[in-house]
């Protein structure tokens, strides 16, 4: 069975974050924050995947960041 990681350096250091940013139009113009997302990075490369904070719970996140 092969180790899975990082799919840049093969790493195996992950973290999260929350990033909130804005979409187009009204809601850039007045900077409103309304698309959330977790970003799940590589500690090592710096290699990032962001995922929709509605759409999956943050600790399901590491294993489909490393498969």
């Amino acid at each position: 069975m092969s180790e899975k990681g990082c799919i840049k350096c093969g790493s195996q250091a992950a973290s999260t974050k929350e990033v909130a940013m804005t979409g187009t139009g009204l809601s850039k113009m007045f900077d409103i924050q309304h698309n959330q997302f977790i970003v799940v990075y590589c500690e090592d490369c710096g290699y990032s995947e962001f995922y929709n904070k509605q759409s999956s719970a943050g600790s399901n996140l590491l294993d489909l960041f490393f498969g």
